[in-house]
């Protein structure tokens, strides 16, 4: 994982953000792509990092792309690291509803061990 090139992108959404004033904008979109492109690209160094270098803010713009990286990417290790990052950044847990997003992660990797990885 590109965490020089994640840290850009995530500079980049909250400058989008912030000039957007909190209203969708273009950009995000381009953002979050690219966030689920760098954090795709090796997903044993992208649990390193969770483990590791993520910060409270990281974890929660990480929070608007999770879902969509497990839905490609199903790995219950990606799920638990990111998930073992609620006691270290409670504060962002709540005000992101990290928990709902954790439960769709969950709810992803559980349809994948019942039914078979999606087309």
């Amino acid at each position: 994982m590109n965490v020089e090139e994640f840290r850009k992108v995530i500079q980049r959404r909250i400058y989008v953000e912030e000039i957007s004033r909190g209203e969708w904008a273009e950009g995000i979109e381009d953002c979050w792509k690219k966030e689920i492109e760098i954090l795709s690209e090796d997903i044993p160094s992208t649990i390193e990092f969770l483990k590791t270098d993520c910060t409270a803010d990281e974890f929660s713009w990480i929070s608007e792309v999770i879902d969509d990286i497990v839905d490609k990417y199903p790995s219950k290790e990606l799920v638990e690291g990111y998930k073992s990052l609620m006691t270290k950044f409670p504060e962002e847990c709540s005000k992101y509803n990290i928990v709902g997003v954790i439960e769709i992660c969950e709810n992803i990797l559980k349809w994948e061990e019942e039914h078979g990885k999606k087309d």
